[in-house]
């Protein structure tokens, strides 16, 4: 299930960005506009309405409905609104806009000229938090116990992030279709097309594999002991979520998500703009991007045999500190290349490479080594720390936290771009305030790691207790039910064996013993 997730989330990480950066009218610029108007907004609508079914449908049930309509709008995407792009997009409206608000606007203009683009970018968005996030974790935190989290989850990425090496070969192969062409053939529609019709098919897979988990392999008596909430009255949206901002556990949960969100979008806005420079065709972009994705996914799968290891040896502390150190040191060093890089024009032309493509390589190795650290360590760690919450908690806690806390993390390193921009002109010009806000965060984000994992391991410890002593119990009745039944077979066996040994033991006695005796 998670390699066909993942393999989907790749394919559609990536073609969102090409659409809404290479598209005509548009840039790099329009994402910290999109991330924050639309995509929290849609997010946070989603929860509202995740957590009204989470209340009158089951869980698999659940499932499927939010499913379903994804598996729906990526095809249609590809195959309808794509192909009608032209006819369904309002261009001279946009133009007209654009004309009377000047070109400061172009951000927001981009996202009504390219509205069925953003539409697209929003969905990828949420399958990343609401398909892995919430489905899968969900689920797999439903079958789960703590001891088996620490063995298994390093290994369900270690196996599902092979998908990111496939998918990024795969997105590389449909990218440079174009190549085959002739020529007026709208070679990027053809790719899309490939593209979306592999999510969509592996979209059905991933709701087979899971009817099938549930009714021919989960065995309902094996299932970790559910943690019994307190009776209390049915809370409504707004105390729902006062009760979890007021608890300091989903507040420092909510904390390493919203911190990861603001710190890797600090970076990657400002290098997206970088590679559109460099790769302005959406098939060039695109290929690039597949190749990053490969990278990530060979990154990743390193890291993950190292994570459970990490995870084993040192415990979820030391493992949940990695991501923020990583992300702080090759955010450095990224910072650094793009604030004193021009002095080193002659030596990277030695290398046959422009500043540009520096900056370039740099970022996607900064965003390779980040989102493994994330895959491998941080998303295990994360997923951990819900198993001993009680399971009102973990349902409604986790979609607040994944389905909001994440875009909200982006939409607030979008906010602090936008902020930036408007006040010094580019993003290049902000580009130190932004690396010192970075530092910042990343100080944030290990001062919630250290709460948590102050909280995290007792817990662990009385959810670990707990279920030794059900199994001791379990263990000790077993014995005295097989006792019980062996002991009265032994007491009959002993009394029959007494009553032959007394026999066999009295002394023989003679004949004349025998009638003295009975005289």
């Amino acid at each position: 299930m998670f390699f066909c997730i993942l393999f989907n989330y790749t394919i559609l990480r990536d073609t969102k960005d090409v659409l809404v950066v290479t598209a005509k009218g548009s840039s790099a610029e329009i994402i910290p506009f999109l991330k924050t108007w639309v995509n929290l907004p849609m997010a946070i609508g989603f929860m509202l309405l995740y957590s009204k079914l989470a209340d009158v449908l089951s869980k698999e049930a659940l499932f499927y409905t939010v499913i379903f309509p994804f598996i729906a709008f990526f095809g249609v995407f590809g195959y309808v609104l794509y192909p009608m792009r032209d006819a369904i997009h309002p261009t001279a409206l946009a133009d007209r806009l654009l004309a009377s608000l000047g070109p400061s606007f172009l951000g927001p203009v981009a996202i009504l000229r390219v509205w069925s683009f953003c539409l697209f970018y929003v969905m990828a968005e949420l399958w990343g938090s609401v398909v892995i996030s919430v489905l899968f974790w969900g689920f797999a935190n439903q079958i789960t116990t703590v001891e088996e989290a620490k063995e298994f989850y390093p290994l369900f990425g270690l196996g599902a992030n092979v998908a990111l090496i496939f998918s990024g070969r795969t997105v590389k192969y449909f990218s440079n279709m174009r190549q085959n062409l002739g020529p007026g053939v709208d070679g990027w529609a053809i790719s899309l097309k490939g593209m979306m019709s592999i999510v969509v098919v592996l979209g059905f897979v991933i709701a087979g594999i899971y009817w099938g988990v549930n009714k021919y392999v989960i065995d309902k008596t094996s299932l970790p002991v559910e943690r019994k909430k307190k009776n209390k009255p049915k809370l409504s949206m707004g105390e729902s979520l006062k009760v979890l901002v007021s608890s300091r556990y989903v507040r420092d949960l909510a904390t390493l998500v919203v911190a990861y969100g603001i710190s890797i979008n600090l970076v990657e806005v400002t290098w997206k703009s970088k590679l559109k420079a460099q790769f302005p065709s959406p098939n060039e972009y695109s290929s690039f991007m597949g190749d990053f994705s490969t990278a990530t996914g060979i990154a990743t799968f390193t890291m993950m045999l190292l994570g459970r290891l990490i995870l084993r040896k040192f415990g979820w502390g030391v493992a949940a500190t990695i991501t923020p150190a990583v992300l702080l040191v090759t955010g450095v060093g990224f910072f650094s290349l793009l604030l004193f890089g021009e002095p080193l024009t002659p030596l990277l032309a030695t290398f046959g490479m422009t500043p540009l493509l520096a900056a370039v390589f740099v970022g996607a190795l900064q965003n390779i080594f980040s989102k493994s650290a994330k895959y491998s360590l941080f998303d295990p760690c994360k997923e951990m720390a819900y198993i001993p919450l009680d399971e009102d908690m973990k349902v409604k806690g986790k979609a607040a936290i994944d389905v909001v806390c994440n875009p909200l993390g982006k939409s607030g390193g979008a906010l602090i771009q936008q902020f930036m921009i408007l006040s010094f002109g580019s993003l290049a010009n902000s580009t130190p305030y932004l690396g010192g806000i970075l530092l910042v965060i990343v100080i944030a984000w290990l001062g919630a790691v250290r709460s948590l994992d102050s909280q995290f391991s007792p817990l662990a410890k009385q959810d670990l207790e707990r279920e030794q002593k059900l199994k001791a119990e379990a263990v000790e009745t077993t014995a005295q039910v097989v006792g019980t039944g062996n002991g009265s077979l032994q007491e009959n066996v002993a009394s029959t064996n007494g009553t032959v040994i007394k026999q066999s033991q009295e002394p023989e006695i003679t004949a004349p013993e025998k009638s003295g005796k009975q005289s």
